[in-house]
């Protein structure tokens, strides 16, 4: 059963419990499926990335490391509208690092990006701070790349959010961009979904604020949940978080070795 047809049946379903003389009857309620990944520009073969998603029929899925015509390591495609055309979804791209191109040739860019199949009702690249890896001696700044969008889920408007933190071991740069990201979650009561690799474990200091906003979802009974390196993983930097109101049906971290890092799916009850 397709993605969609899965959350138009389970929708149909509830509403019909709801239906009911039961004065115990469930509400109606929307399943979604979401997926983050970091595909590493498609590492070197962008139709088992696409493999990867597909047989996971994600509504919502969040990406990190994706060329914009960036390098030759990825023959300088567009692999957000690349996958989005394989998969029959729509996609929308946040660049964080835009490069003049070729002569005659579209700009160069790197970021994180959106696909999904539920109807995007808005969408901009807010900015967090960064410190630069196209640059000699960068120092930390404010800089483009969390993707903020709101979606359709079935008449319910959803708030996501796809980041990508800085990787490097000192966590003071990852401070401050969890600061910037709490400032555009705000206190609104939009259901909302914040997906992507933060580059730190889930106990680590500067995560606390952020994971204390929205709930981290992985299922400690199911164990550890690395994600890191895809080969043999032994750190979890992937995460879905999420708002009070969604309740996990069930998350997982999907074992393939198509990136260097472990796809991490979860299915989530939206009342």
């Amino acid at each position: 059963m397709s993605a969609s047809r899965w959350v138009r049946v389970a929708a149909l379903a509830a509403m019909a419990a709801a239906c009911t003389s039961s004065p115990h009857a469930a509400q109606p309620v929307t399943l979604l499926r979401v997926m983050t990944y970091n595909i590493r520009s498609g590492n070197g073969d962008l139709a088992r990335t696409a493999d990867v998603i597909r047989a996971q029929a994600p509504d919502i899925a969040a990406l990190e490391e994706v060329d914009v015509h960036w390098a030759d390591r990825s023959a300088f495609a567009d692999q957000a509208t690349e996958l989005a055309s394989r998969l029959g979804m729509q996609a929308r791209f946040a660049g964080i690092y835009r490069l003049p191109g070729a002569p005659g040739a579209p700009p160069r860019e790197f970021g994180v990006a959106l696909l999904t199949r539920l109807p995007v009702l808005s969408f901009r690249n807010d900015t967090i701070t960064r410190l630069s890896t196209q640059e000699a001696n960068p120092v930390p700044a404010q800089m483009p790349g969390l993707l903020d969008a709101e979606l359709d889920a079935h008449g319910t408007r959803v708030r996501v959010f796809v980041t990508h933190l800085d990787y490097r071991r000192d966590p003071s740069v990852r401070v401050q961009q969890v600061s910037d990201m709490l400032r555009y979650i705000g206190s609104s009561t939009m259901p909302t979904l914040l997906l992507g690799d933060l580059n730190a474990s889930p106990d680590a200091p500067e995560l606390q604020p952020l994971l204390a906003r929205l709930h981290d979802l992985w299922d400690a009974s199911r164990g550890p949940g690395f994600t890191y390196p895809a080969d043999v993983p032994r750190e979890r930097i992937d995460y879905v978080l999420a708002s009070p109101g969604f309740r996990v049906r069930d998350v997982r971290v999907i074992d393939t070795q198509a990136s260097d890092h472990r796809p991490v799916v979860a299915d989530l009850a939206l009342p």
